[in-house]
Order: structure tokens, then sequence, then C-alpha cells
């Protein structure tokens, strides 16, 4: 009987798991698999006895298959969820803790939108275009289960900010996504590494208020979302220039 929890992988054939070794193993008779969903649910059968953790890679991310745990633990943890949501004044304490949890929210997307504007650092003819800019990331970054860099408390707030701005230019204003990347280990982090630099140098007119060619690839992904129009912004000159 395991004695101690584990992260796993589903295994080649049904019913089985895969150890980070590769090893596989055949979950004890008595236990069943949990399905994702719960989260209480899941944490409170956790807390019961020893469990292992089926995950898989989707991308970059480490998505659950649910947990492996004694059947008998399973069924009392259910039975003790059950009881709690169903007794008097749970579901006002529910929505309470919920509010809080929406407030939170607010107050940290708020937070972090300035944290971008600090990084984005642009001249005060540019403000509209910061403000737009800074939004426009922090929409992307600050969701709850996003798993994005902005949700990594463990990395200070201005460099959450800086990691946001990079990986949102790198999306929007250079040809990453469509890049064919040799397979060859740290070269992918090179490439990364390589686009920041290009996404700071994009930077640099913004924070020195200089004029602005039209082809800016920054100031056409803004304008083709409609977000800004050349006449909007002050410094936007035609012709091409590299910058």
């Amino acid at each position: 009987m395991p004695t101690e929890n584990r992260t796993v992988k589903p295994g080649r054939k049904g019913g089985t798991v895969l150890t980070e070794t590769g090893k596989e193993l055949m979950p004890p008779a008595s236990w069943e698999l949990l399905p994702p969903g719960d989260g209480a649910l899941t944490k409170l059968v956790k807390a019961k006895g020893p469990s292992w953790l089926v995950q898989v890679k989707v991308g970059r991310r480490l998505m659950s298959r649910g947990i492996w745990a004694e059947a008998a633990d399973i069924v009392a943890a259910v039975e003790e969820l059950r009881a709690k949501r169903t007794a008097p004044g749970y579901d006002l304490q529910r929505d309470k803790q919920q509010a809080a949890k929406e407030k939170k929210q607010r107050i940290y997307v708020r937070t972090f939108q300035n944290a971008v504007l600090q990084f984005l650092d642009f001249h005060p003819r540019f403000a509209l275009l910061a403000e737009n800019l800074a939004g426009k990331v922090t929409a992307l970054a600050t969701p709850v289960g996003s798993g994005t860099v902005a949700r990594t408390e463990r990395i200070p707030l201005p460099e959450r900010a800086r990691a946001a701005v990079i990986a949102w230019l790198r999306h929007q204003v250079t040809n990453y996504d469509k890049m064919t990347i040799a397979r060859v280990k740290g070269r992918r982090r090179e490439v990364r590494q390589e686009l920041a630099g290009q996404s700071m140098e994009l930077l640099i007119p913004y924070r020195q208020g200089k004029d602005l060619p039209a082809t800016c690839p920054l100031f056409r992904v803004l304008k083709m979302d409609n977000i800004a129009a050349a006449d909007e912004l002050p410094g936007v000159v035609d012709g091409s220039q590299r910058i």
C-alpha cells in the first residue's frame, strides 16, 4: 500500500501511471481516480492520506487529470463536503469569500497595470498609447488561473510587469509564433532572449518622445486593433525608419 504522495503521468495502459523515472505503476485495487474540477474536494481527499496526482503537459502548462486515492477516503470526503455545503449559512459565507476574492483581484489588476505603466515609462506625448498598451498587457496577463508570469508571486512585481510586456510584444510584433525553431536544447530560450532585446529597442523612441514612423510594428498592431489611429497620437510620421 502506498505511503507517500506522488506526481505521475498517465500510463501506456489504461488504469496505470508512470513515475518521473518512467516506471509503470498500478494503483492499489482499493483506489479510485477522482476527476479534476472540484478543488475543495481534491484538497480534502489529499488531506486524508497518500494520493497520486496525475498530470499531463499541454504546451508549457501542466494540467491535472485527477488524483488516485483510497476509494473510502473519496467517499468520506464527498459526504463531508456535501454536509458542509448544505449547512445553514454556507451560501452566504461562500458569497462573502467570493466577493473578497474578486475585490483582491480588482486591486491586483490595478496594481499590476500601474507597474506596467512604470516599466513602459513612455514620454508624456505618448501617455495615451502607454495606457492602451498597459491595459492590453494587463488584460492578457492577470486573469486568475491564466498561468502567466503575472500570477507568479515569487517574482517581484516590477519583474512580472517587465516579463508580461516582453511576452505581449513577442507574440504581437514579432514573427515568434510563426518561427520554425530547431529542437536543440536551449535554442528556444536563445530566440526569446533575442526577441526580448528587439522589443526593448522598440520601446526606446516611445520613452524618449521621438517621432514615430507609421510603419512602427507596435503602432501598426494598435492601429489594426482600432485602439489608436494616426491622427490620435502625436509624433506619428509617414515614411519608413528602422527602430
